[in-house]
């Protein structure tokens, strides 16, 4: 399981027994992993600094715990096209999670025992605040792009009648820059075929005879190109939607085709730039996404690209990481290397608040061995604890749950100092 309890108990040697007999009876029904928890001497202050710290610190707690599970979620948009490699870039000091957890030290570098405790979470509230504030800058610039990028992918969605045709027709398939002729684009319906090729020249008037050819179909029809004369483009439209056959309002414009397959191509670009260059992959329905796409087939000019076509099928892509998945493995960790800081403080703050000085608290860490054994452990726990607090202890123990030695409470319960940590809100 990816859950673990963090509790605390005074150091003196009865409760030291308390402790062992914990570990003894946890071990024998399988309830649960311990391990101790080494957290440092620190400076006490006063009273009321410690009381304030401990309001404080709950909201730091679940600020930072809030934040991680944002950036783990960053982490899984980044890496849309390889999400099983999402935990492998989840860690914390190079390690997984839960290894960081049971192995925790604290970092005497980053953050001085000897300072007083306010400077300690001074600190700690300042880095998550920098982390935070960074992350929404450099997620911000993250959707901006990709709701760029879904626009113009959106433009390539649909068949022959909706989606653009830019990246289908080329300069040659036009009549450009004449007085009197132009190129229309007509789109026939698959059925009908034979009879476009017979009766396209005798819709109209001044229809270039021989001048239709198919260049693009899709799985409902084709995409034909017509040339006649400009003056009666508006007749041949008439006659041609009586037959069913659709004109698709567009003229080649050369510059503006340019612009928007270069637009298409920078935002690629940066996407794979800024964000994974090794898994990068558009959103589903793009024309871009093999699995998703409408295939429309260019006909006539074979090194035309066919819409449909990936980019890593017209490009070899290199491997490596981008700027944002690196960003954001580096602040995880130092956030979640944070938060688990926060709460070894916490367990001090409330220890030495609840038992008092001088300072002498043991910290455990359970891992419970699986979901279904949480209640028995805690049961487990309030017994061997329960000379905390005898009065409400005496209240709350019901004496129908036997272990051995021990009387149990079915009763959610904490005579001790208590802390929970939960990863699989991160899986």
């Amino acid at each position: 399981m990816s859950e673990f309890w963090l509790i605390s108990a005074p150091g003196d040697q009865e409760n030291l027994q308390a402790l062992e007999r914990m570990n003894t009876v946890t071990a024998k029904s399988n309830l649960s992993y311990n391990t101790k928890f080494s957290i440092p001497d620190f400076k006490v202050g006063t009273l009321d600094s410690l009381v304030g710290l401990s309001d404080e610190l709950g909201k730091l707690d679940t600020f930072a715990e809030s934040l991680i599970k944002k950036m783990a979620q960053s982490v899984v948009e980044v890496m849309e096209d390889a999400k099983g490699k999402v935990p492998e870039n989840l860690l914390a000091n190079g390690v997984d999670l839960p290894s960081f957890v049971t192995h925790f030290e604290w970092d005497m570098a980053k953050y001085p025992a000897k300072q007083p405790l306010v400077s300690v979470v001074d600190t700690l509230a300042k880095q998550l605040a920098q982390i935070e504030t960074d992350l929404k800058s450099r997620t911000a610039a993250y959707n901006t792009l990709k709701t760029n990028l879904e626009n113009l992918e959106k433009k390539s969605m649909g068949n022959l009648l909706t989606r653009t045709l830019s990246d289908i027709v080329s300069k040659e398939d036009f009549v450009l820059g004449s007085e009197y002729l132009v190129t229309l684009l007509v789109i026939v319906p698959k059925p009908s075929y034979a009879q476009w090729q017979k009766t396209y020249e005798s819709l109209s008037d001044m229809v270039v005879p021989r001048s239709t050819k198919l260049i693009a179909e899709d799985n409902e029809g084709g995409l034909f190109t017509v040339t006649l004369f400009r003056k009666v483009i508006e007749d041949f439209k008439t006659k041609a939607k009586e037959n069913k056959f659709t004109v698709r309002e567009f003229y080649y414009d050369e510059k503006e085709i340019k612009r928007e397959r270069e637009e298409m191509s920078r935002l690629l670009s940066d996407k794979k730039q800024q964000y994974q260059t090794s898994c990068v992959a558009l959103k589903k329905g793009s024309s871009t996404f093999p699995d998703h796409k409408v295939k429309v087939t260019p006909l006539g000019n074979p090194a035309r690209p066919a819409a449909g076509q990936t980019d890593r099928e017209r490009e070899s892509e290199g491997e490596g990481e981008g700027p944002l998945l690196r960003w954001l493995k580096v602040n995880f960790s130092e956030a979640f290397i944070a938060w688990i800081h926060i709460k070894a403080l916490r367990v001090f703050v409330e220890s030495v608040l609840r038992y008092g000085l001088p300072v002498n608290f043991q910290a455990v860490l359970l891992q419970p061995h699986k979901k279904s054994s949480t209640k028995r452990l805690r049961e487990v726990l309030n017994s061997v604890f329960r000379h905390l607090d005898q009065v409400a202890a005496a209240s709350i123990l019901d004496a129908s749950v036997e272990i051995p030695g021990l009387q149990l409470s079915t009763q959610d319960y904490f005579p001790y100092v208590y802390f929970h940590i939960d990863l699989s809100l991160l899986d």
